[in-house]
């Protein structure tokens, strides 16, 4: 992060309401810039050239001009006409939401596989605002809204950005490829997974590195997850599970975003229980909940069973701001992942899950795979056990997480 006296002076542009300008000021903190003074807007329909109406665009020049800002960030997602009008009319970078973010997940990408993802969306954003970026970046070179892909790539070409496109989509596919195989290898250690979701900055990682005692890099700032990790979680009745952390989500969350990270999303869809992690001490609580349930249902997601974790319980003094929240949120509980409170009913409420809704049915295992035997001993009740020409019958009873799990040799 740079220092206060290089960060770029941003102004920023939006709505006074929901807390959505305070999130816009996180985001280009984030980002490594500093917000020295906002413009607000009634959402109305915005003006097809400028975004802005003739008053509020005077009022923003005088904001620029005040505080010598030097970059403009709107909340909303800009046409490219409108950018470039801006740009053209304010003689400063103008940047919106959605190349905000971008732009901070080109930061935080470390791995291949984050960073072919990040590049990929930076240039689906960028391909129909391709016109005029040359000239724009020649003279606004640098900062926020300009990295991940880089310059000599943002003035190619139509023709070489949907190239480029293309080979990353390739290369995406073989990552795709790579997590089947993991996920199948995964799937053979028959663990329960279960995922931690929720809004970003919210603590995931935090409760991620308390549940598994692995070392992650935790930060108080938004997206300082972008990978998912894997680690397996240990119980005190011998039941073990994989755990995954993920990235964080947020209201507006960019679908170039959601499209390229949709491989890494997918790592939800295996998992047989979601934690959605929820900022207790967030006065946007509801909004940030909601934004986060709309996301799981349009990745598919909402049939999933989620506990409704209610973290950062050490910042709130209110006991009454607890309870309600504990009472207006399905399957929920209060915990803090900074001193450990509530973990321990926490690990419980996993470990009766996993053990609940018990099955049963008859199976058969051949003799080749009789290392799955002592599961049905270790895991349930063996009602009936006989021994066939090729293989074991069995009559047995299991919790249903593990009932399904062995289902491919039921009789």
């Amino acid at each position: 992060m740079v220092g206060a006296d290089q960060a770029e002076k941003a102004i920023i542009v939006g709505a006074e309401e929901d807390g959505e300008l305070e999130e816009l000021a996180g985001l280009v903190h984030s980002a490594g810039g500093r917000v020295v003074g906002m413009v607000y807007w009634r959402k109305a329909k915005p003006d097809a050239a400028y975004f802005l109406g003739e008053g509020k665009l005077w009022e923003l020049k005088d904001q620029l001009r005040i505080n010598e800002a030097d970059l403009v960030v709107f909340d909303d997602e800009l046409t490219p006409v409108q950018m470039r009008n801006l740009q053209e009319e304010l003689q400063v970078k103008v940047v919106d939401r959605t190349g905000l973010i971008l732009d901070i997940f080109a930061q935080r990408a470390r791995t291949k596989e984050a960073k072919l993802q990040v590049e990929r969306a930076q240039l689906e954003y960028l391909l129909p605002r391709l016109s005029g970026h040359g000239e724009e970046l020649s003279r606004l070179a640098g900062g926020i809204g300009t990295r991940g892909p880089g310059e000599s790539k943002l003035e190619s070409d139509r023709r070489r950005i949907r190239r480029q496109i293309g080979l990353l989509n390739r290369q995406l596919k073989q990552v795709k490829a790579n997590r089947q195989l993991q996920r199948e290898a995964r799937k053979r250690l028959d663990w329960p997974v279960i995922a931690l979701v929720g809004y970003t900055n919210a603590g995931k990682s935090t409760l991620f590195s308390l549940l598994t005692g692995a070392e992650v890099m935790v930060a108080d700032r938004l997206f300082s997850t972008l990978d998912p990790l894997f680690r397996r979680i240990d119980f005190p009745n011998q039941q073990a599970a994989i755990l995954i952390d993920t990235v964080g989500f947020i209201r507006k969350l960019p679908h170039q975003l959601v499209d390229s990270f949709r491989a890494t999303l997918e790592e939800m869809h295996e998992a047989d229980l979601l934690l959605h992690v929820v900022n207790l001490a967030s006065p946007y609580l509801e909004e940030e909940y909601m934004a986060v349930t709309g996301l799981l249902r349009e990745l598919g997601l909402e049939e999933k069973p989620v506990f409704t974790v209610l973290n950062k319980m050490d910042l709130v003094s209110n006991e009454f701001t607890v309870l309600r929240a504990l009472r207006n949120y399905p399957n929920a509980l209060a915990v803090s992942a900074k001193t450990g409170a509530g973990i321990e009913e926490l690990k419980g409420k996993l470990m009766e899950f996993l053990s609940s809704r018990v099955c049963r049915g008859k199976f058969y295992i051949p003799f080749s795979e009789s290392r799955y035997l002592s599961l049905f001993h270790e895991k349930g009740k063996v009602y009936k056990k006989e021994f066939q020409e090729a293989g074991v019958y069995l009559d047995a009873e299991l919790p249903r997480i593990w009932f399904e799990r062995l289902s491919r040799f039921k009789a």
